[in-house]
């Protein structure tokens, strides 16, 4: 099951850059924990092997598991877990705190096992553009590494937004040698500031989480002016299949060439396959 699908060539593949997945022994009461604080229907459970099957299901050759350490003591043992999954299929974006005192150790070790990184400011309780963290991004901005920031507010909303396009930016001007990714359109619910501030730069946006909430209009300005090349297919399986963020790429009409950047060529390119 863990194979990449027959036939297919580099222009028809499709790359989930964003979904999630727990160990099967807690998968059951992660769901439930994402369900009553989100608010909302996971589409099947967060499992290395649901995945997969959506992903039979829907034709997607690879996807990119991304997890948060809420606590520094958990990184090593997610990074542990993660870095057991991955495969041909399962590529990994570690997870790593920026309170966790042995984050040099770590980046190293991710460098070895892992495509990227993901951090999630809001439930890791720092604002992105904290001086504190940048020592951290110093040493991410020479490991090669992408880095996939949460960006915006959450599904459930937050009376504290600690990544905005604004911070975000600034990030970026400090740090321009680090690959960075704006999740969920550059900023979820936030697209007003993402038009405004983020389109144009260098900084990579992932579609995860915004079908069924950005408007086409702006979905359509934002993918038509923002660099094509900076563009990435993502789903943020388990609250949406690939199917919905599928076919809503296809919705937009977006033309041929287009398409195959955003759902496969920008991706392999970050991933280096």
């Amino acid at each position: 099951m863990n194979f990449l699908r027959t036939n297919c060539t580099n222009s028809d593949m499709v790359i989930d850059i964003h979904a999630h997945a727990w160990p099967e022994k807690v998968s059951q009461k992660a769901r439930e924990n994402l369900e009553s604080y989100y608010t909302v229907k996971c589409c099947g459970d967060p499992t290395v092997s649901t995945l997969l099957s959506f992903m039979d299901a829907n034709k997607v050759d690879v996807s990119v598991i991304c997890a948060v350490a809420s606590r520094p003591e958990q990184v090593v043992s997610i990074n542990d877990w993660l870095f057991s999954v991955a495969g041909e299929r399962i590529k990994i974006f570690a997870s790593l705190h920026p309170g966790y005192s042995g984050w040099k150790k770590e980046i190293a070790r991710i460098r070895e096992y892992a495509h990227g990184i993901k951090f999630q400011p809001s439930f890791q309780s720092f604002f992105v553009d904290d001086e504190a963290v940048f020592p951290v991004y110093e040493a991410l901005e020479g490991s090669g590494l992408p880095v996939l920031f949460h960006s915006g507010d959450e599904l459930a909303p937050q009376m504290t937004i600690r990544a905005t396009p604004e911070r975000l930016l600034k990030v970026h001007k400090k740090f321009p040698g680090m690959t960075m990714i704006a999740a969920h359109m550059g900023g979820f619910r936030q697209w007003d500031e993402v038009k405004r501030i983020l389109v144009g730069t260098d900084i990579y946006l992932d579609t995860s989480a915004s079908f069924g909430y950005i408007s086409d209009e702006d979905a359509l300005y934002i993918m038509r002016r923002h660099p094509q090349e900076r563009i990435v297919f993502g789903t943020d399986f388990p609250f949406f299949s690939q199917k919905t963020g599928l076919d809503y790429i296809e919705k937009l009409g977006l033309g041929r060439h287009h398409k195959e950047l955003i759902l496969s060529g920008n991706a392999r390119r970050l991933l280096r396959i």
